[in-house]
C-alpha cells in the first residue's frame, strides 16, 4: 500500500514519464507508477534550479530527415516519409481501408530498408497473411504481432530492433500495469505515452491506427492529437474507388499535400491523374451539371458537382446534399431565390459532388448555384466550362484563392471557358475567361435563364 502523502499546492509532473499533472495523486495516470509526481522545480532526489533560457539565434538548427515509405502518394502527403522518432496517428471510418494501407506501407518499407514489426490487435494472424499474400506484401523483412499488451510489444522492440512499428489499433492495445479496461479513455492515453517514450528513446518510427466516431473525430482522447507528431486522415466513401490521404497535423512538414489512392483487388494504387477519374464516367449535355477547378492541398482536381430538383410533395421541401455543407446549401437557395428569378422554394433539392468526395472550400458556391439554376431552368451549361467562386449573401462573387492553377488544370484537361470572379486578376492561360462579379450576371452569362443562348435542348421541372 502507498504510503500517503500530503497535496502541495503548486503543478506536478511525473518523474518517470515527465506527464504533467493539475494536482498531486498517488499513481500516475500515464505510467501508473505509484509517488512518481514531484513538484515542478523538483526531482527525486531533492530542489533543481530552474534551466536558463537561450536566445533562439543562438541555437543549431536541426532538420529532421524523413524516410520515404515507398508509396508515392504517402510520402507526397507526409514531406518525404516518416521521420525516425516520430509517432504517426492514422485516423479513418471502419472499411475505409486502413488496415490495407498500413500492411502495404509496412511491405513497402521492409523491401525499401529496416525490419518492420506490424502489430495486429485487431485480427489474427492468419487473417493478415491472407491479406498480404492478396496484396502482395509478404516480405522476410516484416514481423507480424499479435501481442496486445503494451509490455510485450516493447519485448518485441528489444528483440527485433525494427525501423518501423506499426500498431492496429491503439483502442485495442492495453497496459497491463493499467486498471482499465481495453479502448478506455485512460487506456489509450497511458498506452499512447508509453509508445511515444519508447518513439524518442529508440529513434523509432511509430503509426498508430485510430477509428473515426460517428461525428468524425477520432476515437478515444483528443489529447491524442496533441501528443503525436503527426495525424493523417484516411478519407473516402466506402462505396467509390477513391482514397484521400490528408495530413490534418505535421510536426516535420506542410499540411497542405494529400495524397490519392484508388481501391483494387489487389490493395491501394497511387492515382497520378485524379481529375480524368473523377470525371471519366461525366454524362455531357445534362442539365444540372457544372465542373469545379477544386483545391485539395497544392493539388488541382477537376470534381463534378451535380444538381436536381423536383415538386416538393410534402409542405416542407427537402434539402439533399452529399460531399457539399447542407448550410452552404441553405444559404445559396436563399441568396438564389432572392438576387436571382429562380424559385426554389417549393421545390426538393439534390446536390451531390459525384466520385464521393467532399468539398468544402468556399469556391463551390458559384458551380453549385449555377447547378441549381440550371436543374430549375432545364437549361444546360456548356460542356467544356468550369466555374470557381465563393458567393456573398449580397449575391456578389468572391475571389477564391489558386485561380491559376484551377485554371491550368482544366486548359490541360480540354476546357475552353471558365467563369470566374471579376477581381480575379489576368492570368496566362489558354481559357476564355468570363469575369463575373455576381450570381446573376453569373446566370446570364452561361445562358441558364429563359430566353438566353444556352446549349441546345431543355429538360422542364415539372
Amino acid at each position: 500500500m502507498p504510503a500517503l502523502i500530503r497535496p502541495r499546492s503548486q503543478p506536478y509532473v511525473c518523474d518517470s514519464c515527465a506527464t504533467p499533472h493539475a494536482k498531486w495523486v498517488g499513481r500516475c495516470f500515464s505510467c501508473s507508477d505509484w509517488n512518481s509526481l514531484v513538484e515542478v522545480g523538483e526531482s527525486a532526489g531533492g530542489r533543481v534550479p530552474p534551466a536558463d533560457a537561450r536566445p533562439l539565434s543562438g541555437l543549431a538548427p536541426t532538420g529532421a530527415e524523413a524516410v520515404p515509405t515507398g508509396l508515392a502518394e504517402a510520402d507526397r502527403a507526409l514531406g518525404g516519409g516518416l521521420v525516425p522518432g516520430s509517432v504517426t496517428l492514422l485516423g479513418g471510418e471502419p472499411g475505409v481501408g486502413k488496415s490495407t494501407f498500413t500492411l502495404q506501407l509496412a511491405a513497402a518499407r521492409a523491401q525499401a530498408s529496416g525490419r518492420v514489426l506490424l502489430v495486429s490487435a485487431e485480427e489474427s494472424a492468419s487473417q493478415v497473411r491472407l491479406r498480404a499474400g492478396r496484396l502482395g506484401a509478404v516480405h522476410d523483412n516484416l514481423w507480424l504481432g499479435d501481442d496486445r499488451a503494451v509490455e510485450g510489444i516493447v519485448s518485441q522492440l528489444d528483440r527485433l530492433q525494427p525501423a518501423l512499428l506499426i500498431v492496429d489499433s491503439i483502442q485495442t492495445v492495453h497496459l497491463v500495469a493499467d486498471e482499465g479496461a481495453p479502448g478506455s479513455l485512460s487506456q489509450v492515453r497511458a498506452c499512447a505515452h508509453r509508445l511515444v517514450v519508447e518513439a524518442r528513446t529508440r529513434g523509432l518510427a511509430i503509426v498508430l491506427v485510430g477509428h473515426l466516431t460517428k461525428d468524425g473525430s477520432l476515437a478515444g482522447p483528443r489529447t491524442l492529437e496533441h501528443v503525436v507528431d503527426t495525424v493523417v486522415e484516411l478519407a473516402g466513401d466506402r462505396h467509390h474507388t477513391l482514397r484521400l490521404l490528408r495530413v490534418v497535423k505535421h510536426r516535420f512538414g506542410p499540411t497542405d499535400e494529400i495524397g490519392l489512392f484508388e481501391m483494387g483487388g489487389d490493395g491501394l494504387r497511387s492515382v497520378d491523374d485524379p481529375s480524368r477519374v473523377f470525371l471519366a464516367d461525366r454524362a455531357l449535355g445534362v442539365a444540372g451539371s457544372v465542373v469545379l477547378p477544386a483545391m485539395e492541398g497544392h493539388r488541382t482536381l477537376l470534381v463534378e458537382i451535380q444538381a436536381l430538383v423536383v415538386r416538393a410533395a410534402t409542405p416542407h421541401p427537402r434539402r439533399s446534399p452529399q460531399g457539399l455543407d447542407v448550410r452552404r446549401l441553405a444559404l445559396l437557395l436563399a441568396v438564389l431565390e432572392r438576387r436571382t428569378e429562380v424559385d426554389l422554394g417549393a421545390l426538393d433539392v439534390y446536390a451531390t459532388v459525384v466520385g464521393g468526395v467532399q468539398v468544402t472550400e468556399p469556391a463551390a458556391d458559384l458551380p453549385l448555384a449555377l447547378a441549381l439554376v440550371s436543374a430549375t431552368t432545364g437549361r444546360r451549361l456548356a460542356s467544356d466550362t468550369v466555374a470557381a467562386g465563393e458567393v456573398g449573401l449580397g449575391g456578389e462573387v468572391r475571389q477564391v484563392v489558386g485561380i491559376e492553377r484551377r485554371l491550368n488544370e482544366a486548359h490541360r484537361l480540354g476546357f475552353r471557358r471558365a467563369i470566374v470572379p471579376a477581381t480575379t486578376p489576368e492570368v496566362a492561360v489558354g481559357l476564355d475567361v468570363v469575369r463575373v462579379s455576381t450570381v446573376a450576371e453569373a446566370v446570364a452569362v452561361a445562358g441558364l435563364l429563359p430566353g438566353a443562348a444556352g446549349e441546345a435542348g431543355r429538360d422542364h421541372v415539372r
